[in-house]
C-alpha cells in the first residue's frame, strides 16, 4: 500500500513539471526576427519593389514624343510674351493663319546686341556666299555679314539684320550669317564684298561705320530645319530667317515646354531626344513666342511655317 503511494505522487510530480515546462517562454533567437531589426548605425532596407530579390525598380523613362508627319503648311500659333506658357498649347487648330502682332517694351532678351544702340566699328570685307559659322545655305542673297567674335556672342548674332552707315552716309541693311575670328575687333563686321561696295570703294579695304539693330520689314516667314543625323533619340534644331535675333528655343515635352541650348553654330540641341518631332516654340529677344506643330524630323530639309515675329 505505502509503495503504492509513492508511485502515484511520483507521477504527480512528472505531471507538474512537465506542465512547468511546456508554459515557461521559449528564449531561443529567431534568425528572422533578428534579421528585420536595424543595426544601430545602420539604415534599415526599404522593402524592394521588386520581390524577394532585394534590388529596386528604377522609373521608367517618359516615351520620346513620336514625330508627326510633316505637312505642306505645318499648323502655327502665336502668343504674345505676356500670355501664359500654355496658351499656345492649348489651341492645337488655329482658326485662322497668326498675323503679325507688335510687341511693346523693350529687348529683355537681348543679348550684347540691342535695338536703339548705335554701335561704332571698322567694315572690312571677303568673299561670302551666304554661309558660315551659323549653317545656312549658301544663298543668292549675299548681302551678308560675319560679326566680330565679341558681338557674336556663341551664335546669339546668327540671323540678326544689321542697318550700317558709313562715314559719307551711304547705308545697306545686312543679315549676319558668319562669325569673323579673332582678328576682328568689337564692332567690327567683315561684310561681303557686294555690301561693302554699296559703302565705299573696294579699293579702300577698311572703312568706319556704325550700325545698329535692324527689324525688316519684307522678311517672309522663318522655317525650320533638323540637323543631319537627328533622330528621336537626338536632334539638333534651327530657325532660319527670322526677322529679328532668336533669344530662346524650346520644345514640347513631359507635358511642358523645355529649352535647349544653344551652340556656337547656331543650332538647339536635345542631347536625349526629348521633344524631337514634337511642337517647338521659338522666343526672340522682344519676348515673343512663336509655337509651330507638324515639323516632322526630317534631317537637312528645311520645312516652311507660316509664321514670323512682329517688326520692330
Amino acid at each position: 500500500m505505502h509503495r503504492r503511494w509513492l508511485f502515484l505522487a511520483a507521477a504527480a510530480v512528472l505531471v507538474v513539471v512537465s506542465l512547468t515546462l511546456v508554459l515557461l517562454p521559449d528564449h531561443k533567437d529567431d534568425g528572422r526576427h533578428a534579421e528585420a531589426t536595424p543595426v544601430a548605425g545602420t539604415p534599415a532596407k526599404s522593402p524592394s519593389a521588386t520581390g524577394s530579390t532585394g534590388a529596386t525598380r528604377s522609373p521608367s523613362p517618359s516615351p520620346s514624343p513620336r514625330p508627326t508627319r510633316a505637312s505642306a503648311n505645318p499648323s502655327a500659333t502665336r502668343t504674345s510674351p505676356k500670355a501664359s506658357p500654355s496658351a499656345a498649347a492649348s489651341s492645337k487648330k488655329p482658326s485662322a493663319p497668326a498675323t503679325s502682332q507688335k510687341v511693346s517694351g523693350a529687348a529683355p532678351l537681348a543679348g550684347r546686341i540691342r535695338p536703339g544702340v548705335t554701335y561704332r566699328g571698322t567694315a572690312t570685307f571677303y568673299d561670302a556666299d551666304g554661309g558660315g559659322a551659323c549653317l545656312y545655305d549658301p544663298s543668292g542673297d549675299v548681302m551678308t555679314g560675319a560679326m566680330n567674335s565679341t558681338d557674336y556672342e556663341s551664335s546669339k548674332a546668327c540671323g540678326a539684320y544689321v542697318l550700317v552707315r558709313g562715314a559719307d552716309g551711304a547705308s545697306i541693311t545686312v543679315r549676319i550669317t558668319n562669325e569673323c575670328p579673332g582678328e576682328c575687333a568689337p564692332g567690327q563686321i567683315d561684310l561681303s564684298a557686294e555690301a561693302f561696295a554699296k559703302l565705299a570703294a573696294p579699293s579702300r579695304g577698311q572703312i568706319p561705320i556704325t550700325w545698329t539693330l535692324a527689324s525688316p520689314s519684307s522678311v517672309g516667314t522663318l522655317s525650320i530645319r533638323y540637323k543631319t543625323g537627328s533622330s528621336r533619340y537626338w536632334c539638333g534644331i534651327q530657325v532660319i530667317g527670322h526677322r529679328n535675333p532668336v533669344a530662346r528655343l524650346e520644345v514640347r515635352a513631359g507635358g511642358g515646354w523645355r529649352q535647349l541650348a544653344r551652340t556656337d553654330y547656331n543650332y538647339f540641341i536635345s542631347e536625349d531626344g526629348s521633344g524631337c518631332g514634337g511642337a517647338i516654340r521659338v522666343t526672340d529677344i522682344f519676348g515673343e513666342r512663336l509655337t509651330v506643330d507638324g515639323i516632322a524630323v526630317r534631317p537637312n530639309v528645311v520645312q516652311p511655317t507660316q509664321v514670323q515675329f512682329a517688326q520692330h
